[in-house]
């Protein structure tokens, strides 16, 4: 294949893509990847800092997740879990349970995270109505937190520019304050407590998540926030949803980020890192006294189902992934380097008075920019508009890494390296970052 052209592309109709970067066929082609590296169709390296999408946790170009795959494909490439199952996800399902705290050890397979998220909002109806609560329907999460693209996922997302474009949306989901720049966790958990009283308890029947949230900037709970979640959950008889879809399968150090919260929930949601990228996956991991109530019920069905959910060789895969990530002690690399990391960006915020503040944990983390910290000038809001939308594509391609520079709050770049990084990884991609930030504080933007 040839360079690419904008002929080439106009058969694709891109995700979240403006339409003159898909028209001009200005954005990488990537062709190739190794460890924590990809290549475009120019031969070009970039350091993944994003991990794909906060998916590529073991790395690029791992022949034994291929060969796993193959090897499965080979034996039985498909068949529906429905009324029928297959070794590969019964492993899969064993694999995972294990790994999960507490009493989370069922688990119901989807292909993505918004799916996930999906099941979740069905299974908490279904289960309430099956208990006779059938008005517990409605459901609480937090502004800037996104939670996925499918209507129920989007309905409980608290983007607006994202949400807006397919409004009205579904009734019953509501919205509290995240923990930004909040330092007493129960205080700020008293709202969700406010909230369901306000609404009655007899009509609340799931509060969802993310231990860290993404949308905002890496946004780390301060501490008894997520213990005051699950009091408040018990006492109402509401259901406890950690969205975990980019927080799980080591990004924070752990597992799930529910044990650096402290807390089981009633179900968890995951898909990226489960497969580190090499298949689309999903899952919603459920407490099994939730589990059984349902299906003890008159109901006696989750009635809910995918064709593609609990696909052979996607189990097959996240077997490979997940035990190789267990046995080559890739969480350990994460939990040995991540106090290295956040002493690199200290020196980074430091060395740059651009930078207004670094937020985020294991390797995950926000650097969010402002105009002068000492001065505390702020930018404009079309100031950031044009650094994030126009000119940091070009800088960030420049310095040769992947990243993404979001716009929700203060301008911001989201660093999620392949969870496989070393400190020398670290250092290159500090320079990267030093390099942006520099040439951000040197951009017109008036």
């Amino acid at each position: 294949m040839g360079i690419t052209t904008p002929d080439d592309l106009k058969h694709m109709v891109l995700h979240f893509t403006k339409g003159k970067a898909w028209r001009n066929a200005t954005m990488p082609i990537f062709v190739r990847g190794q460890g924590i590296y990809l290549w475009d169709e120019d031969g070009k390296r970039y350091l993944d800092g994003l991990a794909g999408l906060f998916v590529v946790q073991i790395g690029h170009g791992r022949t034994d997740i291929a060969h796993a795959a193959a090897k499965q494909i080979e034996e039985l490439a498909y068949t529906p879990s429905w009324a029928a199952t297959h070794p590969a996800a019964i492993e899969a399902s064993k694999l995972v349970t294990s790994l999960a705290p507490g009493d989370l050890d069922a688990v119901f397979w989807v292909s993505s995270g918004s799916e996930a998220v999906e099941s979740a909002i069905k299974f908490a109806r279904q289960y309430h109505a099956s208990q006779g609560n059938p008005a517990k329907t409605k459901v609480i999460s937090r502004n800037l937190a996104y939670h996925g693209t499918t209507m129920g996922a989007l309905s409980a997302t608290g983007l607006d520019n994202i949400r807006a474009p397919f409004e009205p949306l579904l009734p019953g989901f509501l919205k509290v304050d995240n923990t930004l720049g909040v330092t007493d966790g129960i205080a700020a958990a008293k709202q969700i407590e406010d909230l369901i009283l306000a609404e009655g308890p007899e009509t609340v029947g799931l509060v969802m998540a993310e231990p860290v949230q993404n949308g905002g900037g890496c946004i780390v709970p301060p501490g008894g926030y997520w213990p005051e979640l699950r009091r408040i959950c018990d006492k109402y008889n509401v259901l406890l949803l950690a969205d975990e879809v980019i927080n799980s399968f080591g990004r924070l150090g752990h597992w799930f980020g529910s044990e650096m919260v402290g807390v089981v929930p009633d179900m968890i949601s995951f898909a990226k890192g489960a497969t580190s990228g090499y298949a689309p996956v999903g899952g919603l991991l459920i407490r099994r006294q939730l589990v059984d109530d349902l299906l003890d019920s008159e109901v006696g069905t989750f009635t809910h189902g995918a064709t593609w959910g609990g696909h052979p060789v996607v189990m097959a895969i996240t077997m490979a992934n997940v035990t190789a990530m267990r046995d080559e002690g890739v969480l350990e690399n994460v939990q040995a380097n991540q106090g290295y990391f956040q002493d690199r960006l200290a020196a980074l915020t430091d060395a740059h008075d651009n930078i207004a503040e670094v937020r985020g944990t294991g390797y995950f983390y926000a650097v969010e920019m402002t105009g002068s910290r000492s001065s505390g000038d702020e930018l404009t809001e079309e100031g950031a508009a044009k650094l994030v939308n126009e000119l940091m594509p070009g800088i960030i391609s420049d310095a040769g890494v992947l990243l993404r520079a979001d716009l929700r709050g203060r301008p911001k770049l989201v660093l999620s390296p392949p969870l496989i990084c070393t400190r020398d990884d670290i250092d290159e991609l500090m320079e990267s970052v030093d390099q942006i930030i520099s040439r951000a504080a040197e951009a017109d933007i008036a």
